[in-house]
């Protein structure tokens, strides 16, 4: 039965972590970014992210989006600086139509850093990306 399960493989739909400067506290906060490039819109969109070591391992944090319109971003989360220090999971599902898709993105320890920055897809901001 597992085996007849098809799951496609995701193009087009990446993560980033930006540095931002929060409008009220005056910070500089890295949050983190769902991406979608393609011409499609995702639905039904479920993102589960935890950061963990060989010693430490965050609760998992659980967030959905109805919609991901295509060629369009999204923000997940704010990423404390001690997670940093960890690596950072985000198993990532969605649907296009009726079919499912699904994509674990991780974030190694201390790559997500000023030096890391790049331009990011669809995005004026610089971060760190991964596809």
């Amino acid at each position: 039965m597992k085996k007849d399960i098809k799951i496609p493989e995701v193009k087009e739909v990446y993560l980033a972590v930006v540095q931002e400067k929060h409008p009220e506290y005056n910070t500089l906060d890295w949050n983190a970014y769902i991406i979608n490039n393609s011409d499609i819109d995702k639905d039904t969109v479920l993102i589960v992210s935890k950061g963990y070591s060989d010693k430490k391992v965050t609760p998992p944090m659980r967030h959905s989006l109805k919609l991901l319109p295509a060629r369009s971003y999204a923000k997940i989360e704010y990423l404390q600086e001690k997670v940093l220090a960890l690596n950072n999971e985000f198993k990532v599902t969605y649907f296009e139509g009726n079919t499912m898709f699904e994509k674990t993105y991780v974030f190694r320890k201390n790559t997500i850093n000023t030096k890391a920055l790049q331009p990011l897809p669809l995005m004026t901001l610089k971060g760190v990306l991964v596809k």
